[in-house]
């Protein structure tokens, strides 16, 4: 393992200063983590705890740093809330270790990987809540210069970006993705020295290109969705996939995302069809093992690139290709219902399941969902899987909701989908749940707008 090590950090360029922990195979290397799978990524945080840890540790709130963000990089690719936990933990203890010795350069880089633990925690499990504490550390950490106001600036244009389009806010996410510019070009130039500082700048122009992207869906604006599709394509073009595999397949799966929903916009299945392929590209990059929630993410994307294409074309073929993908990322989420994705997921399922009943017209594919969805809830135990039990109830409240569309007749479906959906967002409301919750809201707002009145209805 440490020949390998060695190896890697021969291959990569990386020096081996002095002072830089030589435990693991990278050596304290952000840009090496890429070439790791998961197995060795938690070997490696063990690793970056042990060197730090160390009686007479070199920089221990150096050391405690580098921990903190292969711990955090492991939380990212397996949804784990142990290893984030972890991160925020080593991220603290480094922030307080160089507060100790008045190093105001390190104290910023430990909150803004404070910051970075928090935004992550809320990406993984819907909690907005840490949004607020992330933006309290990035406001601390932009009062230095250098790189650790860079990131924080960074940091903060994602945040604001984001919040603005989930709540509608298109004039203030554009905004948000114009503050990108300065620090990014800082981050840019000191890239060419540092290879991690490269990557960290790939990641962050595909969040300001994933900004644009939404306000471009949103807005129904052809010229911000082309820039941010051209933007990711010349960062996927400066990437290497056999030094850089992880950012090589979420850069170019966000890629594949915009260039479906381009051709959605403008009503060209060709352009969907290219970012099906973009998509299955990506997916190609990272095998399973390597990064299993970067896996299913992108099974997800492509699943509900292929319900566009299928909605497009009306193409049954296409809704049983997006299940068979959802299917897939849900093999990873069952592990960690508490995640975000799993709401997408779900989703996406259940409507293509639907859509594809409603093509087919062949209500047996609608009775073949039912019955799966009534053999899992069975099969639950819902005090020892309350999500996974919930989820399963919102599928099933979906499939009610389809056969009334479907069939014109209500016969008590919708009421059914209510009962299921109410039960379901009581579990998620308990859990904290919000992404969840909020689909469950709409479904029984949905469901209600189209219900009878019981005094009029016909059966």
């Amino acid at each position: 393992m440490f020949e390998f090590g060695r190896e890697l950090r021969r291959l990569m360029g990386a020096g081996e200063a002095p002072g830089v922990f030589q435990d693991g195979l990278t050596g304290g290397d952000g840009a090496l983590l890429e070439l790791i799978d998961l197995n060795l990524l938690a070997a490696e945080a063990k690793a970056g705890d042990v060197a730090a840890g160390r009686v007479g540790a070199r920089d221990r709130p150096a050391r405690l740093l580098e921990a903190a963000m292969v711990w955090r990089e492991l939380a990212r690719r397996s949804g784990e809330s142990y290893a984030l936990r972890k991160a925020a933990a080593q991220a603290e203890a480094a922030a307080n270790g160089f507060e100790a010795e008045g190093r105001d350069q390190g104290l910023a880089r430990a909150k803004v990987e404070q910051a970075l633990c928090a935004m992550l925690g809320a990406e993984l499990y819907g909690d907005d809540g840490l949004n607020a504490a992330a933006t309290l550390r990035l406001t601390e950490a932009g009062q230095v210069s250098g790189i650790p106001a860079a990131l924080a600036e960074l940091a903060k244009a994602g945040l604001a970006g984001r919040k603005a389009l989930a709540k509608g806010d298109m004039d203030t996410a554009l905004a948000a993705a114009a503050e990108f510019d300065a620090p990014l070009t800082a981050l840019e130039t000191a890239g060419r020295r540092r290879p991690a500082l490269r990557l960290l700048a790939a990641n962050e122009l595909a969040v300001r290109a994933d900004i644009m992207a939404g306000c471009g869906s949103r807005l129904k604006d052809r010229t911000l969705l082309d820039r941010a599709a051209r933007d990711l394509s010349m960062c996927v073009a400066s990437l290497d996939v056999a030094y850089e595999p992880l950012t090589f397949a979420r850069v170019k799966a966000l890629h594949g995302q915009t260039m479906a929903a381009l051709g959605e916009l403008t009503g060209d299945p060709g352009l969907v069809a290219d970012g099906v392929t973009v998509l299955a590209d990506a997916l190609d990059a990272i095998p399973k093992d390597h990064s299993p929630l970067d896996w299913a993410r992108i099974q997800a994307m492509l699943g509900c690139a292929l319900q566009m294409m299928g909605d497009a074309l009306d193409n049954e073929r296409a809704f049983e290709q997006a299940i068979t993908c959802f299917d897939r990322a849900g093999l990873v989420l069952k592990l960690n219902p508490a995640l975000s994705l799993r709401a997408i997921v779900a989703n996406g399922r259940a409507l293509c399941l639907a859509r594809s009943a409603e093509l087919s017209g062949d209500l047996a594919v609608l009775d073949a969902a039912e019955a799966a969805f009534k053999g899992e809830l069975t099969e639950l135990n819902p005090s020892l899987e309350p999500v996974t039990w919930a989820v399963a109830q919102t599928n099933l409240a979906r499939i009610y909701e389809s056969r009334a569309e479907i069939t014109g007749r209500d016969n008590g479906g919708r009421a059914k989908g209510i009962m299921a959906l109410n039960a379901a967002l009581e579990v998620f409301a308990e859990h904290g749940l919000r992404s969840l919750s909020d689909m469950a809201l709409q479904g029984i707002e949905r469901l209600r707008e189209h219900q009878r009145p019981p005094a009029g209805r016909i059966v």
